[in-house]
């Protein structure tokens, strides 16, 4: 992931921002409670020192605050584009772009780093293909 810390900004596509939203909701509510529970569970097994479960309840558990962490700042700084932001006369945030070529054709949307996903289609402006 890109490192946040000197971006002023980030600019999302709306279902990206959505996207991000979601998740922070479901990590602080859902996950995270799921987490404590884990924990919970795993002091019953004994002691703490050679317990594999609790070592793991409390790696994902820090794993899980890190990221919540990560996505507050992400959507302190993000901004959703407005559909009339998204380009339709040249290839910018947002485009939804069609590659032909002899064999197949392969479609994709121009994302941020931050909402990039190469396996849902979502290409980083900044990748090779994305510039």
């Amino acid at each position: 992931m890109t490192d946040l810390g000197d971006i002023e900004e980030i600019v999302l596509t709306p279902a990206g921002y959505k996207e991000l939203a979601d998740e922070l909701e479901s990590l602080r509510t859902t996950e995270r409670r799921e987490v404590a529970e884990r924990i919970r569970d795993a002091i019953t097994y004994g002691e703490l020192t050679e317990n594999s479960e609790y070592e793991d309840a409390k790696n994902a558990q820090a794993f899980l605050e890190g990221r919540i962490e990560d996505l507050k700042h992400i959507m302190q700084i993000a901004r959703p584009l407005d559909s009339e932001e998204i380009p339709t006369d040249y290839v910018g945030l947002g485009s939804v772009v069609t590659i032909n070529d002899e064999e197949d054709d392969w479609e994709f949307t121009l994302v941020s780093p931050v909402e990039a996903n190469p396996n849902l289609e979502k290409i980083s402006d900044e990748s090779p293909v994305g510039e």
